[in-house]
């Protein structure tokens, strides 16, 4: 049992580790990233400022949120195609194409939440 649990902690320390070597990374490449931090910063401080119901301000944070975590994975996308495929290719442009497209829906979502939060 405790040999189990050792392990489970081990697992959990090592995915804490990696998510955050993945994060930094990033921070360290894609300008876009940054942006969006700030725009989730600007937003989370905005959202504690107003009066707004509990569910709404989770509503904000987590969509905020979402937008970073679609940012990231347009990053791995846009990563691993320039690997695989340095030379321009129609599939290869059509994936990170998908990732941007990712990335902008999630935004959208934000920018909807905002909208119907405050005129809602």
């Amino acid at each position: 049992m405790l040999h189990a649990l050792q392990a489970e902690a081990r697992r959990l320390a090592n995915t804490v580790i990696w998510s955050w070597d993945g994060f930094r990374a990033a921070w360290a490449t894609e300008k876009t990233l940054r942006q969006w931090t700030l725009a989730n910063v600007l937003s989370a401080a905005l959202a504690f400022w107003l009066d707004l119901a509990p569910g709404e301000r989770a509503l904000i944070l987590a969509l905020g949120l979402l937008v970073l975590a679609a940012e990231l994975i347009n990053t791995a996308i846009e990563e691993v195609v320039d690997h695989i495929s340095p030379n321009p290719d129609p599939r290869a442009k059509k994936a990170k194409d998908c990732g941007s497209a990712c990335v902008a829906l999630a935004a959208i979502a934000a920018g909807v939440a905002w909208i119907v939060v405050l005129v809602g």
